[in-house]
């Protein structure tokens, strides 16, 4: 009952001080007040002085929030000093560098003025501009006029606040394994897939090596396991941030507008989209398509692995591709049964549209090089722009130029207003190939239209319509290399290619339907086509809601093969987070096969989905299961078709970052992408949450967020909810925008120990100062002191050492025996001078 009475009198008296004297100003003008007025019993023992002024704090550095026109923009500390100019008694120090977090725009950053030999913004240079300091909330909250700053809303920050990260090493994997075991006759098989990116982060550069690898075993071959592993490419980049540009050197793919793209050696500096706010950015590409069986899905473009992963049997839809894919991809799904559809997909672009007054760039260098590091061609120059011309017009030119092949190119981009917009571009190639010892030239030209237009009135929308006519002469640099390397002779010969993604609303019905179509015609071989069609209904029976029927149908025609089937599906919810659903699938030998499913989310990490049903040759089952880790993101699949085969698949995708600052082993998301380390300062088993599913902290207190948008302002929260017994954070939310690769940094202060009443008295009998401070090693305030020297401070541990401050100076030091109880008793500390 004492100790109740004890807390709850310093809970009141403190809450009475906070509230009034800090917490509300109309309540904390500046006057004069007598310790006396607190009524206790030691009033004259009281250090009251850092209340005598409205808005004084004593001067000092803080670490603050700095808080600009009401948004959070960074945390630093801040220097306050006295200056009795001010009503406050106290002015801010903002430094150089501050300041540059403030995005003041250039013509009004040349106006400020300095103080201190420039080492303090001078406020009266910056008319309007005002500040205050909260120590109760740790914040500097700074109004400035919105037209003295440069463009920022809730997603995205300007430049100056971008963050390059920290040094360290990555390595991100993706790992595919298969198992198939036939039923009757045939050998079984196991197969493991691997692909991902190493590298090292060098302040601003970020230095990457792509690798892949490949392991075969068949039971019935001699050779006991067929290995293939490589180094796919090695590369580095940076950001240039006043350029909104990025620099990238070594083994590049050209992503070009107006150019196919082709692998060399060599460097590219370019206009980067995804620096520009995000109502300014493209979009990535996607890639869709229907799996027979549970199936690896393997993107890749010239030989070099992009993108795989484990799909369920049914239509799937990749989305997240990263946006600096461009050109053509080769499509490989490789289903359970052996069987494998192979096709290509454009990444088509909208039409190439720049707005008024701004440039896009793009200018390199280098030679034409292979999968084996090779260089196969003349050195080559490339440079392309756009240039926004008006409000509805662009136009855009570029050119690549070698000693034996040389391509010019021209184009104009027209917005349309209400009917859309458009995009139309020709190309000027001329080739010399050596063909049996002479050099024959070859010219032509090809034409390009691209259009896009959104129908709000019918809720339609073109998102991509391209054609594309090449002259039989015509050569982009990729076919002319292959031709190069073929002694002249001129495969994969492209005549037309047309290209449409629409999709269309019934708002009325409930309906959604989508297109992707992609015909090529060659002037030497035969067409290829491939479309894609989805449609999903919702419905209602009864008390069942939001039931839906979906159909999706492919057809594909290509140099691999035909293929073609059709995927029908009907789905009910049940209960939280599940569906039962019945499905009928039609393959290419016209095969149906029929089945009933059921797929729960057990959690925010994990769920799975079973299903059993029948085709024309037996009994078929399927099981597939998700689930994120805290290390890793784990996908496992079953199959079994009676008297056929049993099969199994396993995907794991993770990585591993090291910094001075400590590392992690942690799920991954875009291979050698942004990530950020976060550090609770050695507390382990703390739920830390970025756009995903909390991450816990390991032994070291260390845990790395991959889904980490770059150039996003990324917020990073602690989950107060569910953190471990006796921890406790000051602050659960920091902010941070990343440049594209780095290793973001951020530390949340974490006090982790035990919660005691105790008694402090000085070492002649007294008791410290009512307000009193009481900080530990990190400097962090871990209680207040209280009448008759009572104080509840938290992140207590044995034979840790805590300092007593008041009047601005720390005073004296208390020490915690090696053994803690906390039996409901106060424990009595002596505070001893402190050492210097």
């Amino acid at each position: 009952m004492l100790l109740l009475k004890i807390k709850n009198v310093l809970v009141r008296k403190l809450i009475i001080i906070s509230a009034f004297f800090i917490f509300n100003p109309a309540y904390s003008n500046a006057f004069e007040f007598s310790a006396n007025m607190f009524n206790l019993e030691d009033g004259e023992n009281i250090d009251v002085t850092q209340f005598s002024k409205s808005g004084y704090i004593l001067p000092g550095t803080y670490t603050l929030k700095i808080q600009l026109n009401e948004n959070v923009i960074a945390e630093q500390p801040i220097t306050f000093y006295a200056d009795e100019s001010r009503e406050t008694g106290s002015s801010v120090c903002l430094s150089p560098e501050q300041v540059s977090l403030l995005a003041l725009k250039p013509e009004i950053l040349k106006q400020t003025t300095w103080l201190n030999d420039g080492s303090c913004l001078d406020w009266s240079s910056l008319s309007g501009a005002t500040y205050t300091g909260d120590l109760s909330t740790l914040t500097l909250h700074i109004s400035m006029p919105q037209a003295y700053i440069e463009y920022s809303d809730a997603t995205w920050e300007p430049a100056s606040r971008w963050d390059e990260g920290i040094s360290g090493l990555i390595f991100d994997y993706n790992i595919n394994a298969k198992t198939h075991r036939p039923h009757k006759s045939g050998n079984n098989t196991y197969s493991l897939n691997s692909n991902g990116v190493a590298g090292i982060n060098l302040g601003v550069w970020r230095v990457r090596g792509d690798w892949q690898g490949r392991l075969n075993h068949d039971t019935g071959s001699q050779d006991a396991v067929n290995t293939d592993f490589k180094w796919s490419r090695f590369y580095a980049y940076r950001a240039i941030s006043q350029l909104k540009a990025k620099l990238t050197l070594g083994e590049v793919y050209l992503e070009s507008d107006l150019f196919d793209t082709f692998r060399f050696i060599g460097a590219v500096l370019g206009s980067d989209l995804s620096m520009l706010p995000p109502n300014l950015r493209g979009y990535a590409p996607e890639v869709n398509g229907v799996a027979q069986t549970s199936a690896q899905v393997i993107i890749s473009q010239q030989g070099r692995i992009i993108y795989q992963t484990q799909v369920a049997a049914g239509p799937f839809s990749i989305q997240d591709l990263s946006s600096a894919v461009s050109g053509t991809l080769d499509v490989r799904v490789e289903e359970q049964d052996g069987r494998v559809q192979e096709y290509q997909v454009n990444t088509a672009t909208i039409p190439y549209l720049t707005r008024p007054g701004q440039v896009r760039y793009k200018v390199g260098f280098g030679r034409p090089a292979d999968m084996d590091h090779r260089v196969n061609g003349d050195v080559f120059a490339t440079g392309e722009f756009s240039w926004g011309v008006t409000n509805g017009w662009s136009l855009f030119a570029g050119s690549i130029n070698s000693q034996n092949y040389n391509a010019f190119s021209v184009g104009f981009g027209r917005d349309l207003l209400v009917l859309g917009a458009l995009s139309f571009d020709v190309t000027q190639s001329i080739a010399k190939l050596y063909n049996g010892g002479d050099k024959d030239k070859y010219q032509g030209r090809s034409y390009r239209i691209s259009y896009s237009k959104r129908f709000d009135d019918i809720d339609s929308q073109i998102q991509f319509a391209g054609y594309r006519f090449s002259e039989r002469d015509f050569m982009s640099m990729s076919q002319f290399l292959d031709a190069q390397q073929n002694n002249g002779v001129r495969d994969n010969h492209q005549k037309e290619l047309y290209t449409v993604t629409l999709s269309k609303n019934f708002r009325d019905y409930r309906l959604s339907t989508g297109l992707n179509y992609r015909y090529q015609t060659y002037w030497n071989q035969p067409d290829q086509n491939r479309y894609d069609f989805t449609a999903i209904k919702y419905f209602d029976i009864g008390n069942y809601k939001n039931l839906s029927l979906s159909l999706s149908l492919f057809k594909n025609k290509s140099n691999w093969g035909n293929d073609q089937g059709a995927y029908v599906s009907m789905t009910m919810p049940w209960g939280t987070g599940g569906n039962l659903s019945y499905s009928s699938n039609i393959d290419n030998d016209n095969n149906i096969s029929n089945s009933v499913g059921f797929f729960n989310r057990i959690d925010d990490n994990t769920s799975y989905r079973i299903s059993a049903g029948n085709q024309r040759k037996g009994a078929l089952a399927n099981a597939y299961i998700y689930h994120e880790m805290n290390n890793a993101k784990l996908s496992a699949t079953a199959d079994y078709v009676h008297n056929q085969y049993t099969a199994f698949g396993l995907n794991m995708q993770g990585g591993l970052t090291m910094t001075m600052n400590g590392g992690a082993i942690h799920r991954s998301s875009l291979p050698g992408g942004t990530r950020l380390l976060v550090d609770t300062d050695g507390v382990a088993n703390i739920p830390v949450q970025g756009y995903s599913t909390p991450v816990y902290t390991n032994a070291f207190g260390k845990a790395v967020l991959p889904e980490v948008n770059s150039y996003y302002k990324n917020k990073i929260k602690i989950d107060i909810n569910n953190l471990p017994e006796n921890a406790e954070v000051n602050d659960n939310v920091l902010l941070a925008t990343l440049t594209e690769g780095a290793i973001g940094y951020r530390k949340f202060e974490v006090n982790s120990g035990m919660k005691l009443m105790v008694v402090i008295r000085l070492s002649d009998g007294s008791y410290p100062p009512f307000a009193a401070q009481i900080t530990n090693s990190k400097d962090r305030n871990t209680g207040i002191v209280g009448e008759f020297g009572n104080a509840y401070i938290t992140g207590i541990n044995p034979n840790e050492s805590m300092t007593v401050s008041w009047d601005g100076n720390k005073k004296c030091q208390i020490n915690f025996p090696d053994k803690i109880e906390n039996n409901g008793q106060s424990l009595i500390l002596v505070c001893s001078d402190v050492m210097e």
